[in-house]
């Protein structure tokens, strides 16, 4: 029987947020927020990339929430440039652990525009233990305040993305590896573009590799 997600509103800093929760039954299961694109460009948390993420937490064990940022769907307030949006991420993990107060580990994960956020959060989070940042833009956003990147996680890019540049990747890649006490795997994703479209399963496959990895020991 496929596993049942339930609507929520979880209050947020703007008015509710929308989102779609799946509890997992078990003691101790881990717990993820999956963060969506940028909402001025028609991204939501029906995503396809999001959805595909979604349910990789939700077979793999976790607990998992994914939102609709302010302004988008049925969440109250209006874009708000990347600062807002970080507040509802908090906003959403913090309800993820209100309601799984016996969690094993913490996850968070964005796509795009969201993998930003992810990342923005983690420096402010020191309960994450993991992130899985997808299609970042390092040549659009600045990634300089990941110094020091504060935990392990792992980075899916295409090595065909239309709007980002290798090279950005490839210093990404050089500024958190030189960093001592975490591993931040970079996962490419071949002939896809930045959507990964008709390259789901692929995408779906590099996620679901690297979660059963670090989810063994649970």
């Amino acid at each position: 029987m496929k596993p049942k997600s339930v609507e929520v509103f979880i209050p947020g800093p703007a008015g509710r947020l929308e989102g779609k929760y799946y509890k997992n039954p078990k003691f101790g299961s881990p717990v993820a927020i999956v963060l969506h694109p940028h909402p001025q460009y028609g991204g939501t948390m029906k995503n396809k990339v999001v959805q595909t993420v979604y349910n990789v937490f939700v077979e793999n064990g976790f607990s998992v929430i994914k939102i609709n940022f302010r302004g988008v769907g049925k969440s109250d307030g209006v874009f708000d440039n990347g600062q807002g949006e970080l507040s509802d991420a908090a906003a959403a993990l913090d309800w993820i652990e209100r309601e799984n107060l016996d969690y094993s580990q913490c996850w968070v994960s964005g796509f795009s525009f969201g993998s930003l956020i992810c990342m923005q959060l983690i420096m402010r989070r020191p309960e994450v233990n993991n992130f899985v940042a997808i299609s970042p833009q390092p040549n659009v956003y600045d990634f300089s305040f990941l110094a020091p990147c504060p935990t392990s996680g792992q980075v899916i890019y295409s090595d065909t993305d239309e709007l980002v540049t290798k090279e950005s990747i490839e210093e990404l890649d050089r500024r958190i590896k030189s960093q001592k006490g975490i591993e931040v795997v970079f996962s490419k994703v071949k002939n896809a573009n930045h959507f990964f479209k008709e390259r789901e399963e692929d995408l779906k496959t590099e996620i679901e590799k690297y979660i059963k990895d670090k989810t063994a020991l649970i």
